[in-house]
């Protein structure tokens, strides 16, 4: 992966330690490792951005950032990899991880009607929350290990070609007459 391409959309180091909700890790975020962009910390991001995204729960950001810190992987990229799962991809999502756990426990799927209550979420969720949240178990950390390999896969592969690129372009130079 070019580091032009990650740094065109990365946020500004002063703008994410500004940040409301991650002003708690404090002093912790001014360690400059949080914001390279080195094949290590950019796979380390992804894999914790893609992990929390499978998190049913709010806040996914703040999460992300904790484990990012200890870590020390690309606190930007693994916070904005939690948006994976957003208001749009969530339904599809978290039914899919559902039906991946009934798949895995070996039980029937159990037909319920979703309300964005509190009553629904202290009755209903009951039902389903052992296969729903085994499936988010496995499905963050499938995308996890997918999204390290990948991007350590990609940054290799980027550097490999410059430097085919760099050597083909230096014989050609000397070759000119």
């Amino acid at each position: 992966m070019p580091k032009k391409f990650i740094k065109r959309y990365m946020p500004d180091h002063k703008v994410v330690r500004e940040h409301r909700h991650l002003r708690i890790f404090g002093r912790l975020l001014h360690d400059p490792n949080l914001f390279h962009l080195n094949r290590r910390s950019v796979a380390g991001g992804f894999a914790v951005g893609l992990f929390f995204a499978w998190v049913p729960v709010p806040f996914q950001m703040v999460l992300a950032a904790a484990l990012a810190i200890p870590l020390r992987v690309n606190l930007p990229i693994s916070m904005a990899l939690v948006w994976v799962s957003n208001p749009l991809t969530m339904p599809p999502m978290f039914y899919f991880a559902y039906v991946l756990g009934t798949w895995i426990i070996g039980v029937r799927e159990k037909t319920f009607h979703f309300e964005l209550t509190f009553e629904w979420l202290g009755s209903g969720l009951h039902v389903i929350w052992q296969p729903f949240l085994l499936g988010c178990f496995v499905m963050g950390v499938a995308s996890s290990l997918f999204g390290y390999v990948a991007i350590r896969m990609l940054w290799r592969l980027s550097i490999v070609r410059r430097l085919k690129k760099k050597t083909l372009l230096r014989r050609s130079k000397s070759q000119l007459p």
